[in-house]
Protein backbone atom coordinates (compact mmCIF):
# COMPACT_ATOMS: atom_id res chain seq x y z
CA UNK A 1 0.00 0.00 0.00
CA UNK A 2 2.89 2.34 0.75
CA UNK A 3 4.36 1.80 -2.73
CA UNK A 4 1.02 2.61 -4.34
CA UNK A 5 0.63 5.78 -2.29
CA UNK A 6 4.16 6.88 -3.11
CA UNK A 7 3.60 6.18 -6.79
CA UNK A 8 0.34 8.15 -6.83
CA UNK A 9 1.93 11.11 -5.05
CA UNK A 10 4.87 11.10 -7.47
CA UNK A 11 2.53 10.84 -10.45
CA UNK A 12 0.42 13.72 -9.15
CA UNK A 13 3.50 15.88 -8.64
CA UNK A 14 4.77 15.04 -12.11
CA UNK A 15 1.49 15.77 -13.88
CA UNK A 16 0.85 18.99 -11.97
CA UNK A 17 3.82 20.50 -13.79
CA UNK A 18 2.19 19.84 -17.17
CA UNK A 19 -0.67 22.29 -16.73
CA UNK A 20 -1.47 25.76 -17.97
CA UNK A 21 1.45 28.15 -17.64
CA UNK A 22 -0.31 31.37 -18.60
CA UNK A 23 1.28 31.80 -22.02
CA UNK A 24 -0.38 31.96 -25.42
CA UNK A 25 0.58 29.34 -27.98
CA UNK A 26 0.48 31.87 -30.82
CA UNK A 27 1.35 35.57 -30.46
CA UNK A 28 -1.87 36.62 -32.20
CA UNK A 29 -4.00 34.84 -29.57
CA UNK A 30 -3.02 37.51 -27.06
CA UNK A 31 -5.44 40.46 -27.28
CA UNK A 32 -2.51 42.80 -26.56
CA UNK A 33 -0.99 41.81 -29.94
CA UNK A 34 -4.12 42.15 -32.09
CA UNK A 35 -3.01 45.55 -33.39
CA UNK A 36 0.39 44.32 -34.60
CA UNK A 37 0.95 44.11 -38.36
CA UNK A 38 1.68 40.38 -38.16
CA UNK A 39 -1.80 39.84 -36.67
CA UNK A 40 -3.67 41.70 -39.41
CA UNK A 41 -4.59 40.53 -42.92
CA UNK A 42 -3.03 39.89 -45.38
CA UNK A 43 0.03 38.91 -43.32
CA UNK A 44 -1.82 36.68 -40.85
CA UNK A 45 -3.96 34.97 -43.49
CA UNK A 46 -0.95 33.33 -45.14
CA UNK A 47 -0.15 31.25 -42.06
CA UNK A 48 -3.64 31.08 -40.52
CA UNK A 49 -2.67 33.08 -37.45
CA UNK A 50 -5.33 35.79 -37.59
CA UNK A 51 -6.87 36.48 -34.17
CA UNK A 52 -10.36 35.79 -35.50
CA UNK A 53 -9.23 32.33 -36.65
CA UNK A 54 -7.40 31.55 -33.41
CA UNK A 55 -9.93 32.71 -30.82
CA UNK A 56 -13.14 32.64 -32.83
CA UNK A 57 -15.20 35.47 -34.27
CA UNK A 58 -17.41 35.85 -31.18
CA UNK A 59 -14.53 36.56 -28.85
CA UNK A 60 -12.61 38.62 -31.41
CA UNK A 61 -15.63 40.84 -32.14
CA UNK A 62 -16.64 41.03 -28.49
CA UNK A 63 -20.02 39.39 -29.05
CA UNK A 64 -19.42 36.32 -26.89
CA UNK A 65 -22.17 35.69 -24.36
CA UNK A 66 -20.42 34.31 -21.31
CA UNK A 67 -23.51 34.07 -19.13
CA UNK A 68 -25.19 30.74 -18.76
CA UNK A 69 -28.93 30.47 -18.59
CA UNK A 70 -30.60 27.77 -16.58
CA UNK A 71 -34.14 26.63 -17.09
CA UNK A 72 -36.35 25.17 -14.42
CA UNK A 73 -38.45 22.54 -16.07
Amino acid sequence: MLKLTTFLLALTALLSGCGYDGHYRYPCQDPANWELEECKPPICTTNGACPEDLVGPDIFNGTSDTTEETTNE
